[in-house]
């Protein structure tokens, strides 16, 4: 494992943890639950702004600080993408993997979603997961599939509660994070005295070694691998500590 230097080519969520909600009726719809911030997060809103117009004025810095001063950038996106990476990352507010990574647009085909997780291929259970990595290898020709991980994951810490037998809290987000399950198993194997913190960080790497796994079930990635034009690779996003690590599958 070591820490990964993104370099740019060419032209260049859940806040705390997901809880455990009061057990509702099985008909009934989950209850929001509102968890304080782990950590006050830096803002840019002007009091009095509308989060209309926090979009916009954002969009508008974009447009003069970035859009307007990189026609060398944006101007070739207009006729098509090359992206070269396709990346997996966590819908976690914290971990944006073209800010963390400084990946810029047209570089990464980028899929977010619960704890980073890629299911097995299942053409009838998986499939917006699925038609997003079939397009990025078969059509966009991708060359990197990249699955990254992140402290203080709110999917992992669910993944980790969860007890045999016991009902679902939420109608998705059970059933999804136990995509992770066997790596949740190697986890209690191997580490179950240690405290539940630690086995939550070591799960958060370990889940993402499913996904390079899961990916192989898919037969343009295991033929693209096989082939030596796919290159599998796992992360972790430590932003407590501002660290990055990187390892290839």
């Amino acid at each position: 494992m070591s820490t990964f230097a993104v370099r740019a080519r060419g032209s260049s969520s859940i806040v705390a943890s997901l809880g455990t909600p009061k057990q509702q009726p099985s008909s009934a719809r989950p209850r929001l639950i509102r968890n304080a911030p782990v950590f006050a997060a830096a803002t840019t809103t002007v009091v009095g702004m509308d989060h209309i117009q926090r979009l916009q004025s954002g969009f508008d810095k974009f447009k003069t600080e970035v859009y307007d001063k990189k026609p060398e950038l944006f101007e070739p996106l207009k006729d098509g993408q090359a992206p070269r990476y396709m990346v997996f990352a966590c819908s976690d507010s914290r971990c944006c993997p073209s800010v963390t990574l400084g990946l810029q647009p047209g570089e990464a085909f980028t899929v977010r979603n619960i704890a980073a997780m890629v299911p097995p291929y299942d053409k009838t259970k998986y499939t917006g997961i699925g038609s997003a990595i079939e397009y990025a290898v078969c059509a966009l020709k991708v060359e990197v599939l990249t699955v990254i991980g992140h402290s203080r994951c709110g999917g992992i810490k669910a993944l980790l509660s969860m007890k045999d037998g016991a009902p679902d809290n939420f109608h998705f987000v059970e059933d999804w994070v136990r995509i992770g399950f066997q790596a949740k198993k190697k986890v209690l194997t191997n580490h179950g005295s240690v405290p539940f913190d630690d086995q939550c960080t070591l799960l958060e790497k370990e889940a993402v070694n499913v996904s390079p796994l899961n990916l192989l079930t898919y037969p343009w990635v295991k033929e693209g691998v096989a082939a030596g034009t796919l290159k599998l690779v796992g992360g972790h996003y430590d932003f407590v500590n501002g660290v990055f690590s990187v390892w290839e599958k």
